[in-house]
Parts: structure tokens; sequence; C-alpha cells
């Protein structure tokens, strides 16, 4: 009898939501339609907090869960960022620290898995703090111009700069964590996909 898969599970599916929930932002975003859009980004948001608090208190952690949750986070930023970016100009800074930072923890990770046969780090709490700096920022910015039509220079280069150093932050802290994992001994912190995939297998088909 084949037991059940621990990848089906409601963290898994709400990251699996904020991928698929990318699409229709983007299309409401770019025909102007403001207010779905701000709907879509918000729904994200709470599905965002709601996958890590349900994965703790069930104990629903899976290897699947933490590519899908940190994936889903980078291309809701980086859809968010663009489609921004192409409505203000001055929103392309921020959008270039976003690029570069998730451009070389995506290096990062794929070094540590690749080469070094290291399991990378899970999302942590200052990932988690900069992705909702980064949701209120574009919400409250969105906001401003789509329902009240304000576009305040003040504002908007505040919580950029708000954002853009708590994801700096972020950055560091992942890469003391990607040093530590890169001179790690403790076979804990050791992966290998061949052996781990023959093994779920052989477990699922008993």
């Amino acid at each position: 009898m084949k037991s059940r898969n621990k990848n089906i599970n409601v963290p898994n599916a709400l990251s699996l939501s904020r991928i698929i929930l990318i699409v229709p932002f983007v299309y409401f975003f770019l025909n102007d339609r403001i207010v779905p859009a701000a709907v879509c980004l918000v729904l994200s948001g709470i599905s965002d907090m709601l996958d890590g608090m349900i994965a703790r208190k069930f104990n629903q952690f899976t290897e699947l869960g933490q590519m899908l949750d940190p994936l889903a986070d980078k291309l809701t930023q980086g859809a968010v960022a663009i489609c921004l970016a192409i409505e203000q100009p001055i929103l392309i800074p921020l959008l270039a620290i976003f690029i570069l930072k998730e451009l070389l923890m995506l290096f990062a990770a794929s070094f540590l898995v690749l080469k070094k046969k290291k399991r990378p780090s899970g999302s942590k709490w200052y990932g988690k703090v900069a992705t909702i700096l980064f949701y209120v920022s574009f919400v409250v910015i969105v906001a401003l111009k789509g329902f009240f039509h304000i576009e305040n220079l003040a504002v908007t280069v505040t919580l950029l700069s708000v954002t853009a150093a708590f994801m700096i932050y972020a950055f560091v802290q992942y890469f003391k964590i990607f040093l530590e994992l890169m001179h790690s001994n403790d076979p804990k912190d050791n992966i290998d996909l061949k052996a781990d995939i023959k093994a779920r297998k052989t477990r699922e088909d008993k």
C-alpha cells in the first residue's frame, strides 16, 4: 500500500497559489486595473504568512516546501518590481538591488547543492521581514497612485530606502550562512539528491 505523499499539504498548496497569482496580478496591473491587482498582491502576502505558520504548527515541513516558498517569494517580488518599474522609473534602483540579490542567492544555492553537496538554508525571519516590507512598500505606493492619485516622492523614497536596506541586511545574513555551510562538517548539512529521491520513492512504494 502506497503511503500518502507528504509533499501534498496546505503549506505547499499556498506557496503554489502565490506563483499562480502572479499571472492575474501582472494582467490586471498592466491594464491599469489597480484594485484587482492589489487584491492579488494582498492575497499573495496573506498566503505567504500563513504557509509558514501552518507548516510550523502541524509540522508539515518538506524539502519541496523549502524550495517552493522562496521561489514563490522571488517570482512574486520580481513580477511586482518589474511591473512597477515600468510604470514608475524611480523604482528601477530597487529593482536592480532585488535582481542582484536574487541572482547571487540563486548562484550560491546552486553551488552548494551541485558542487559542495550541501543543503541550502531555508527561509529565515529577516528574509520574511524583507518580503513583508517589499509587499507593504509596493502596496502603499500603488494605493497612493491608483486610489488617491498621489505621488509623494518623500514617501516613495523613504519606503524604498527602508526596503532596500533590509534586503541588503537579509542578503548579508544569508551570505554568512552560506559561508558556514561551505565549511561545515556536520552530516545534517549534507545532501545527496539522487539518494534522497531514491529513498523517497522506496518509502512511497511501500
